[in-house]
């Protein structure tokens, strides 16, 4: 059986996780510690990083991207109709999404108002750039569930986390992207490719007394909510 190692708010964990539900293929998880990490990890992962995807023949896969394209490609397709033009769109609004991954971790993280609206204009640009790409949906590539969808899963998780605990919602002012959310979390991906006690360690970290949003201090008056929009870069 195939083996996920992973940190258990990790986004580019909650990335292979979600395909592997979405493909319906049995899997394993073993959660470590990033602050102390096990000597046998260091040993097996050649950046020190989550994920790592042990395959079922023991061969170690490193880097979201790698692994979700070994999954793609040695599993049944999620679309195994598209093309080659489609695939290669789809890795790329795929690589946008990841690699906002940690910007959405650093908005999260802001101690005060002004930071908050520094980094959730680097945000905004990502979700500005797919507001103007979606179409009728509900998902990115039509009414089936694609790789694309997987890949700004774990953005559109963390926001509605975020929105449900602190009430500050990073899609605002983006409806289609809203809709694109609901529709996502609606598939149940969101709940079973994560641990059972995630909200609570994430809003540990990110909605802690350390952070803006954990203080109940955010844009959530229009004057600001409207600055936190105008900032965006896009």
């Amino acid at each position: 059986m195939l083996k996920v190692v992973s940190f258990k708010i990790c986004p580019f964990v909650q990335r292979v996780t979600a395909l592997l539900e979405a493909k319906q293929i049995p899997y394993q998880v073993e959660y470590i510690s990033l602050s102390d990490k096990p000597q046998w990890f260091l040993e097996i992962s050649p950046n020190g990083q989550v994920p790592l995807l042990v395959t079922e023949t023991g061969s170690v896969l490193f880097e979201s991207d790698a692994i979700v394209e070994y999954l793609e490609e040695a599993y049944p397709a999620l679309q195994p109709e598209v093309g080659s033009e489609q695939r290669a769109l789809d890795r790329a609004w795929s690589y946008l999404a990841s690699k906002h991954y940690l910007v959405q971790c650093s908005a999260q993280r802001s101690p005060d108002t002004d930071t908050l609206i520094e980094r959730r204009a680097k945000l905004d640009s990502a979700f500005s750039k797919v507001e103007l790409a979606l179409a009728d949906g509900p998902y990115f590539n039509g009414t089936a569930l694609s790789m694309v969808d997987i890949a700004w899963l774990p953005l559109l998780h963390r926001a509605a986390v975020i929105e449900r605990r602190s009430g500050y919602d990073f899609l605002s002012g983006f409806p289609k992207v809203k809709h694109w959310q609901q529709a996502l979390l609606a598939t149940g991906l969101a709940e079973k490719s994560v641990s059972a006690d995630f909200d609570d360690r994430f809003s540990e970290f990110y909605l802690s007394d350390q952070t803006l949003l954990g203080r109940g201090e955010n844009c959530n008056s229009n004057e600001s909510d409207q600055a936190c929009a105008n900032s965006s870069c896009c």
